[in-house]
């Protein structure tokens, strides 16, 4: 019979339990045996909708209070030994301060999963790190799924992949100084056995072991790292399933065959192609676990395919062939059980994560009783994927008439950086040094009620306004008294980044709780891109306007990109990526003409997702790059040479994308490095890279106000690499999850830093 499975599912909750039960905690509102409670609530409604769905195991250790590579760094005993805790005596608490930092300690470094908007905190080795074990709380979890009568497949990183996504930390000192995190894995090794042990002797059959690396191109002493470290892996009565995710692993196929793994998982969504060398390789009592269920869009499987395809798979395999999702469900929303607001039409063409595993059980059914014993679900689903194809909706005619007509002059701009920079300074008159933020101001319970109020009726549209831009004005206010030379309105009337502007633009849809966590408690929703992209009218333009008008500094017209428009939202899967892109390109474009009619001399279009596109095998990066910079630059250069371009990144290695990053050509780039303590902007150095920069200065995602002698170094630090004439100072992202006593503070030391420095350079 075939197995169906899973390799994660969503932890937040479908109404974001977890996110507020998190957040009560850390305000000091709740205990933390409700916090646990709330998460053990979780675990088991999830693991209900798996055993519901008909899946022979389900899936444990996909749970975390934070980030599962955190919570395994704290497991292996692998913590920072800046923050002085002993991992077997971990309290939540102090598991919170690793990932939130605290006022001596900045938190972990935090960067993107791959190529997703999932952020996971980056652990921290050195050459004394022991890994000589911690906290038993996936113990804990696998005991809780037994006790409830079911069958747990813990899910663990792998250790490979593990050391390949940590970091060298304090290689200041002589023992970590060039240490290769390879030389770590014999003691990380131990450690893996010791857990594998624990789960053997608590009756666990299957272990799903991660190692997504085998989707990069690693180098060769990497790739020779995993016979030795599985060989020691190999427990006697437990069996392994090697996962891999996002991309294909065919030409390690061989490599992994000759492992002592019982089974593999490959993606057969991203990467259909690499079926073929995992069968070759395959060896004979092995199982093969195949991705067909798509765990990063939300658009319905279409299970007739599927079906017909898996069939002589089936035949050839038998038992040995398992049916999954590509990867891990915590991509995808919950369930669109609770999704009475959205768009009928568009609604019957989805799937969330409860939604695919009914596909799952749908496939396995089928599989294990014929198609007949499914037909009436195969003929619901093929009417929805024909609705889909037939719908009026996708296709408009002036979108496609638009795309014809782009030329190559649409995506220059007039003159080179060294003239525009000249015309900038004259027209701007800022000082050295310049300080600004990053767009968003604190979003108050009473900003959030009240937009709430607005959307169900209860306030109008006029007072609506009048209280956004009283909140507009309040913020201009706050920001002079601090000293900050370039201003924002502060997004008061932005529910998010991506969401605000998809709402005004044509081939939209939203939903009510398609909530997808990002990192910690972040939650994003993004929205769903069913079709060609139209403005049908300005979008930020008055707002804008009306900000300019309450001061007499420079106000930053914030806008987001059209990479990240694309990668933030769930897109449409019946035309390629790029195309798409340009068409939000296009939209675009139109707001930064219309905000430079309106008088705003400086428009910021964040692109903070342009990294995390980036295709995972090299190969592919060419054309990536060539289509992303081309969308960002018919977005941005239609402009003057005196409007001042900026653009935003965040969270993300650029080094190796340098040259796409300055083929932007954007006047100023800001850039996240408070973490990194300036580490990501060596290579800027090292690159000469041409244009200003805003290195930040500080960590937003952290409760912690760093001191003024703090940024003061930071800034040094930056001036050393970067010549402090091209420098600008700014947070190191928006400031809408923070409150608004840390923020004054947080940028009144920032202000001072840079004034400190400007007296110190005359």
């Amino acid at each position: 019979m075939t197995h169906a499975h899973t390799l994660g599912f969503p932890r937040m909750g479908a109404h974001r339990e977890l996110k507020f039960a998190l957040e009560s905690f850390w305000r000091g509102d709740s205990t933390e045996a409700q916090l646990r409670d709330t998460g053990r609530t979780l675990r088991q409604r999830h693991w209900a909708l798996q055993r519901e769905a008909g899946l022979a195991q389900v899936a444990v250790g996909d749970f975390a209070w934070y980030d599962t590579t955190l919570t395994l760094a704290a497991t292996l005993g692998a913590l920072p030994a800046r923050f002085g805790f002993d991992a077997k005596r971990l309290t939540l608490s102090q598991y919170f301060e690793l990932a939130r930092g605290r006022a001596d300690q900045p938190a972990m470094e935090m960067t993107k999963w791959f190529d997703t908007n999932y952020h996971y905190l980056v652990p921290e080795l050195s050459a004394d790190t022991a890994f000589d074990g911690g906290v038993d709380w996936l113990f804990d979890e696998v005991d809780e799924a037994l006790a409830q009568g079911l069958s747990p497949k813990p899910v663990i990183l792998g250790p490979i992949s593990f050391l390949w996504l940590s970091k060298v930390h304090g290689a200041q000192s002589a023992a970590s100084a060039g240490l290769d995190r390879l030389s770590l894995l014999p003691r990380l090794v131990q450690a893996y056995r010791r857990i594998l042990a624990g789960l053997q002797q608590r009756g666990v059959q299957w272990v799903q072991v991660d190692e997504p690396v085998l989707c990069l191109d690693l180098p060769a002493d990497w790739l020779a790292a995993f016979q030795p470290a599985y060989d020691e892996l190999a427990t006697p009565g437990l069996k392994l399933l090697l996962a891999t995710y996002f991309d294909t692993a065919a030409d390690h196929a061989v490599l992994a065959a000759q492992l002592p793994v019982q089974g593999f998982h490959i993606d057969l969504v991203r990467a259909p192609q690499q079926l073929d060398a995992w069968l070759a390789a395959l060896p004979p009592q092995a199982v093969l676990s195949v991705g067909v269920v798509d765990g990063r869009n939300i658009w319905r499987s279409d299970l007739g395919r599927i079906l017909a395809w898996l069939q002589p798979l089936q035949a050839r395999l038998g038992a040995r062939l398992w049916i999954a999702p590509s990867c891990s469900l915590l991509h995808v929303p919950v369930t669109l059980d609770h999704e009475v607001k959205l768009d009928a039409e568009v609604r019957s063409w989805l799937a969330f994560a409860t939604e695919k595993l009914g596909e799952l059980k749908v496939l396995s059914q089928g599989l294990r009783d014929g198609v007949d014993s499914v037909a009436e679900a195969l003929q619901a689903n093929a009417q929805a994927l024909a609705a889909r194809r037939a719908s009026g909706r996708v296709t408009n005619p002036v979108v496609q008439k638009r795309l014809q007509r782009i030329t190559a002059d649409m995506a220059q701009r007039h003159s080179p950086f060294v003239q525009r920079q000249a015309a900038q300074r004259e027209a701007l008159q800022l000082p050295p040094l310049p300080t600004t933020t990053i767009g968003s101001f604190p979003q108050t319970s009473e900003i959030r009620q009240a937009r709430a109020a607005w959307r169900r009726g209860e306030l109008s549209a006029t007072d609506y306004l009048q209280r956004m831009r009283a909140e507009i004005e309040a913020v201009v206010r706050k920001q002079e008294n601090l000293g900050l030379d370039v201003l924002v309105h502060g997004e008061a009337e932005r529910n998010d980044m991506v969401e605000y502007f998809g709402e005004q633009l044509w081939g939209y849809a939203f939903t009510d709780n398609g909530w997808v966590q990002s990192y910690g408690s972040r939650c994003v929703k993004p929205p769903v891109l069913y079709g060609d992209v139209f403005r049908p009218e300005a979008m930020t333009v008055e707002t804008t306007r009306y900000a300019q008008s309450l001061t007499e500094r420079h106000m930053k017209g914030m806008l987001t990109g059209p990479v990240t428009m694309l990668q933030w939202s769930f897109v449409r899967d019946d035309q390629p990526r790029d195309v798409t892109a340009l068409q939000l390109a296009l939209a675009i474009r139109d707001e930064v003409s219309d905000l430079e009619q309106a008088g705003i001399r400086i428009v910021q279009i964040d692109e903070p997702a342009f990294r995390e596109g980036l295709p995972l095998r090299r190969t592919e990066w060419p054309r990536y790059l060539d289509w992303a910079v081309h969308a960002f630059k018919v977005s941005a250069c239609s402009v003057r040479d005196d409007t001042q371009i900026h653009t935003h990144m965040c969270y993300s290695e650029f080094n190796d994308i340098l040259p796409a990053i300055a083929a932007l050509d954007a006047d100023v780039i800001t850039i996240e490095t408070s973490r990194s303590a300036m580490e990501l902007l060596d290579g800027f150095g090292a690159f000469d890279y041409p244009n200003e920069i805003g290195p930040g200065v500080y960590d937003i995602h952290s409760p912690r106000v760093p001191s003024v002698d703090a940024m003061v170094r930071l800034l040094q630090r930056a001036a050393e690499v970067i010549p402090a004439e091209r420098l600008w100072v700014n947070p190191d992202c928006g400031l809408k999850t923070r409150g608004w006593p840390e923020t004054e503070a947080a940028l009144g030391n920032m202000v001072q830093a840079a004034q400190r420095l400007r007296q110190a350079g005359r």
